[in-house]
């Protein structure tokens, strides 16, 4: 698989086995044996061959069958043609998405061999590396400098895992072709025609609803900015993006477009942080090729006064999502240099108390590395483990950051002062948040994901629980800063009213959420102790929103009643569609919103246009900030039980979210009718 930035230049699986027939009851045998051994042979033993590892146990191999695994799949084939255009030869790749859910990958590169392989004199090198695991050119160190597809198994997996995929190599002036569905060779490599004016690769392929389910398709958008930031990550390369109108009707992605940016990670950090006011009016960015002998490394670096930070890191064009010993080394080097300007102007006191999170805490920072033959973190390469990643990126960093704070004085006091308040502010709010919750003799912790509100008065505090890191980007660049934090959660939480005490205990999110309210639960919960007025549920406008609300719900319910009965509970209300006519717009809660809308508002000619959200994720941070979390336009529902509701509410929740599944059937049943009769459409 490639990377999106870049610095320096199994087969078989073993399953339980299946327990034989037990006959009668036999004297153990003098070797030690037992009745059991005897139906435990080697017949037991289930030896998985080709690509059927991939198709039993996909998560192995792209981390799961969800959203993100399913989107994995491009990743690995659109990095294939980014190896070729980082090698020098490859100048364009074509993405298209169409209606039907095929998704094709073009490049004009070298085309995938396809003569007889030396081990496989019966196949084409093109049908060994579709079908064999763990082969590929990125294993001959001659054939790529540095690459991502490191393991030889990336397009083979996107093959075991699509419905059908089509492969056409334009190679020598000749066409071929090979078709490929649920892994298996469904058509020898045939020999199309002549092709004299094309070269390259084309990678056409439609996901195995076998494996993703139905409704699992491919979003435009995602697809999108997949292969924008490629384009941004190796400016040498053009890339070129379509989809079926029909897919992007009503939505701010294009139907075409053609990405090409020669200023690099320059040009994508000015993107990311476009219309944000920042500390310094430069940007801190450079690139250099060969640093300490190797590859080539590439960074972007600003700091904003009004936003959260986030370093987005890259290795080799593949994003690397859980950071790694690049982004150490970025971390190092930033601090350090800081540390010694600040000790060349006198302020070495002042900046003692400074750490890597206060300088980080408002940075936006990008960060790519090629390196030859990286070591990642897992099959995904969510983190990069290469060691001498670290000492290069920080000696390369610092040597250029000390020579950009020495060469601009006023910026680099500037950025000084700014990053001494970041860890005054830290110290203050840590001390007063200690004497207000009562916490004096220990250390307030807080959950790694929390982005708090520098308020310390819970009482004018908001926390809002969203799904999702990508939701929880979107809440934290809309949020109001001093008054309103974000917790992201990851999917679904544990269900509190079917779980055992120990998985309770267990339960990671659910640890978080306790810590960052502050108030403990049952019987050890305290009012005072409540670190924010208002707890805002905020899920997505759809079914699996509701479903996580209403966990979230029982949650509190069931630990933390009297945060219900006392009125700190909400639910966040986004919208699920925006509708436009013309200058004139607004936002729909659900279908019924949107019909009345129609009929009452858009009353004048013109097409009205309507665009659907997926999700909180899909929004931009000013849409949500504007329906969802502005206290002066949004709209919240309070989640009360009336006294006289306890009972029913308390059998109500047994019922539907106990251990109980035969009560749910039961619940299911009594209401099929209307169920089919009226759609659900609010929570």
């Amino acid at each position: 698989m490639a990377s999106d930035r870049d610095l320096f230049g199994t087969g078989g699986t073993a399953r339980k086995p299946k327990p034989g027939k037990a006959g009668p009851a036999k004297t153990p045998a003098k070797s030690g044996g037992t009745p059991n051994e005897a139906g435990y042979t080697a017949a037991s033993i289930e030896v998985l061959e080709g690509l059927e590892p991939v198709r039993r146990r996909p998560g192995m191999y792209i981390g799961g069958t969800d959203e993100t695994a399913l989107h994995h799949l491009f990743a690995e084939v659109i990095d294939n043609s980014m190896d070729e255009a980082v090698a020098g030869h490859a100048t364009f790749i074509e993405v298209n998405l169409d209606a039907e859910g095929w998704l094709t990958v073009t490049d004009n590169g070298r085309g995938i061999p396809i003569d007889p392989h030396p081990k496989y004199p019966k196949k084409s090198a093109l049908e060994v590396i579709m079908t064999v695991l763990h082969a590929g050119g990125k294993f001959d160190s001659g054939a790529y400098q540095t690459s991502g597809g490191l393991h030889g198994v990336g397009i083979s997996v996107v093959n075991a895992l699509s419905e059908r995929l089509e492969v056409e190599v334009a190679r020598g002036q000749m066409l071929y072709r090979q078709v490929f569905e649920q892994g298996h060779v469904k058509s020898k490599l045939e020999t199309v025609g002549k092709a004299p004016n094309r070269r390259g690769t084309r990678v056409r392929f439609k996901p195995d609803a076998e494996i993703f389910g139905k409704s699992a398709h491919f979003k435009p958008a995602r697809i999108f900015r997949m292969s924008r930031s490629k384009a941004y990550l190796f400016g040498g390369v053009e890339i070129r993006w379509s989809c079926t109108p029909e897919l992007v009707a009503g939505t701010e992605i294009p139907a075409e477009a053609v990405f090409h940016f020669p200023g690099g990670l320059k040009d994508y950090l000015a993107q990311d942080i476009e219309g944000k006011e920042q500390v310094v009016e430069q940007a801190f960015t450079g690139k250099v090729e060969k640093p300490g002998g190797h590859g080539s490394l590439e960074w972007a670096v600003s700091w904003l006064t009004q936003d959260d930070g986030f370093v987005h890191s890259y290795c080799n064009t593949i994003p690397t999502a859980d950071g790694g010993t690049h982004e150490s080394g970025l971390r190092t080097a930033l601090l350090r240099g800081l540390k010694d300007h600040a000790e060349r102007i006198n302020q070495s006191k002042r900046f003692s108390n400074v750490t890597s999170d206060d300088v980080m805490a408002t940075c936006a920072a990008l960060i790519s590395v090629f390196i030859r033959e990286p070591e990642f973190q897992g099959q995904n390469k969510g983190r990069l483990m290469t060691v001498e990643a670290a000492k290069i990126v920080e000696n390369t960093v610092r040597d250029a950051f000390d020579h950009w704070l020495a060469s601009a004085p006023t910026t680099a006091n500037k950025l000084i002062d700014w990053t001494i308040e970041r860890s005054e502010e830290r110290l203050r709010r840590r001390a007063e948040k200690d004497v207000a919750r009562k916490t004096a003799t220990r250390k307030l912790r807080l959950p790694g994901k929390l982005a708090d509100c520098s308020n310390s008065n819970s009482d004018n505090s908001e926390l809002f629980i969203v799904e999702g890191d990508s939701a929880g980007g979107s809440a934290k660049q809309a949020r109001d800063r001093a008054t309103q934090a974000v917790l992201p959660l990851r999917g679904k939480i544990l269900n509190v009213a079917s779980a055992t005490r120990d998985k309770l205990a267990g339960n990671q999110q659910i640890g978080d959420l306790v810590l960052a309210l502050g108030c403990g639960t049952g019987s050890h919960y305290k009012e005072d102790d409540l670190r924010y007025d208002k707890v805002i549920i905020m899920t997505d406008a759809d079914v699996d929103g509701a479903h996580i609300a209403s966990l979230l719900i029982t949650f509190f319910y069931r630990q933390m009643p009297k945060l219900i009965d006392q009125g700190h509970l909400y639910l966040a209300v986004p919208p699920l569609y925006k509708l436009t006519q013309g200058s004139k717009s607004a936002y729909a809660r659900n279908d019924a919103h949107k019909d009345e809308l129609v009929r009452t508002l858009f009353t004048g000619r013109g097409k009205v246009e309507m665009s659907r959200f997926k999700g909180l994720g899909e929004m931009l941070p000013a849409q949500l900030k504007e329906t969802t979390m502005d206290p002066r336009k949004r709209t919240l529902l309070k989640v009360v039980i009336q006294p006289e509701d306890r009972e029913e509410t308390s059998s109500s929740v047994e019922r539907l979210m106990g251990n109980k599944p035969e009560a749910r059937f039961a619940f299911i049943q009594e209401r099929a009718t209307f169920a089919a009769e009226k759609e659900l459409v609010d929570i």
